[in-house]
């Protein structure tokens, strides 16, 4: 992705101990494995690390641990979004709150918004933060896609400064280049199993 989230963002795990808890002294050293092999991002609580078995807590305890390990080392960008606008929004404060250097936002996933709700749903987040937001684009995980037009939409809005865009579809790629400004970042990839 590049630019304000760094050039090697990774998407960290979250390790469990044996009684199901979270495990914060192995995911603070995995944090700094990361960062002292060249990860200059990190991101913590993607659908990589577990996010949607996590609770609220725990995902602050996360981001909290991952600040103060290698915070002044790393971005941190915080996977705090769910298919809830009012609980991305207020996970989303309270992550920016804590010291976080972006929000990675998931499109809602089950319940299948429109466009318009896609647009509604991350424009409410961005204007609840002050740092930038990451928009993820997973349709084969979420089960709804930002449409081009939707993201150009969104592309306008303060805070709203990159695309992970994973659609596996090339129109759409070509499409997005076409309609998304220069300045924007975006990184596309096929998820696997969909190439």
């Amino acid at each position: 992705m590049g630019g304000e989230f760094g050039h090697v963002l990774t998407a960290v795990v979250t390790p469990f101990d044996s009684r199901q808890e979270v495990n914060y002294p192995e995911f603070r050293r995995l944090v700094k494995h990361l960062v002292d092999e060249g990860s200059d991002g990190i991101v913590v609580s993607g659908t990589t690390g577990e996010s949607p078995t996590l609770t609220r807590e725990e995902k602050l305890h996360l981001f909290g641990e991952a600040i103060d390990e290698v915070g002044d080392r790393a971005r941190i960008v915080a996977g705090t979004c769910t298919y809830s606008t009012r609980e991305s929004v207020e996970l989303s404060r309270e992550a920016s709150r804590l010291g976080v250097h972006g929000i990675l936002a998931v499109a809602p996933y089950y319940n299948k918004p429109p466009q318009e709700g896609l647009f509604q749903h991350f424009r409410a987040i961005a204007e609840a933060v002050d740092v930038p937001v990451i928009i993820y684009n997973i349709p084969s995980r979420t089960g709804v896609n930002v449409e081009p037009e939707t993201m150009a939409r969104l592309a306008a809005i303060p805070h709203i400064t990159a695309l992970k865009e994973a659609s596996g579809n090339p129109d759409q790629l070509s499409q997005l280049r076409a309609l998304l400004p220069e300045s924007f970042s975006f990184n596309s990839y096929f998820p696997s199993g969909e190439a």
